[in-house]
């Protein structure tokens, strides 16, 4: 049960405060609207270590489906606390992007384009071509599964703390790099869980999720995930 309640909890800061700063960009009358790209790639590198920080010592930090089930791929996770790591994270995701929900109800009426109030919850790509789109979504995560395990294979961060700090600076340079194409889900549960919020929740002029995207934050990342981490075992053992 602690290690179910750190992923969540850890999961919901990730999307409160990720999805906190696309909002605080993109909806109208913000005090950082129009904020731009490099303020959208550093709040979401602040996001991932706090909620790293805020769980790793209990349940390990995954709070991303394709971390956790890459892991128990190579044999670094037990399977059968997977179903519990997986529920936590998209619960946690979902309670995040409620929390946005809220801490912007003043401006979800005061912007009008339909596409804008989705990007809050959701990825979109800047050019839908799905097939190209899974491609940099497994990319993207690719680097960031191999770049976990080279980071936690380094014991000296990992005693100094640092490591959850490491990660978000891994996050913020896959969002400038590799993220613009797609929005870098580069985490189904980041994706998935807070597109379902926004089809929820009572958001004037919201218009649809676009659940014919949704499954390419999925598919990618855990392509992704699977690959890196298979290829840095290969590279460098386990």
């Amino acid at each position: 049960m602690n290690s179910f309640l750190a992923e969540l909890a850890g999961t919901a800061l990730l999307i409160t405060l990720g999805n906190g700063v696309v909002a605080a960009v993109v909806l109208n009358k913000t005090k950082a609207q129009n904020a731009g790209w490099m303020v959208i790639t550093t709040g979401w590198a602040l996001a991932v270590a706090m909620g790293v920080y805020a769980s790793a010592r209990i349940s390990g930090g995954h709070l991303n489906p394709a971390v956790t089930l890459s892991l128990a791929a190579i044999g670094k996770f037990p399977w059968s606390d997977v179903p519990k790591f997986l529920a936590a994270q998209f619960l946690g995701a979902f309670l995040g992007a409620i929390v946005v929900w809220l801490a912007y109800l003043a401006h979800w009426p005061v912007t009008e384009e339909p596409a804008i109030k989705l990007v809050v919850f959701s990825t979109a790509p800047a050019i839908r071509k799905l097939p190209l789109n899974v491609l940099t979504e497994a990319i993207g995560t690719f680097v960031l599964m191999f770049g976990v395990l080279a980071i936690g294979a380094n014991t000296a961060p990992t005693q100094s703390g640092l490591a959850p700090l490491l990660v978000g600076f891994l996050v913020w340079a896959i969002g400038l790099s590799l993220g613009a194409p797609t929005g870098y889900a580069i985490n189904p549960a980041r994706d998935l869980a807070p597109r379902l919020a926004h089809a929820l929740l009572p958001i004037p002029g919201k218009g649809g999720s676009d659940w014919s995207y949704s499954w390419v934050p999925v598919v990618g990342p855990l392509i992704g995930g699977l690959a890196g981490a298979v290829a840095y075992v290969k590279l460098f053992g386990a």
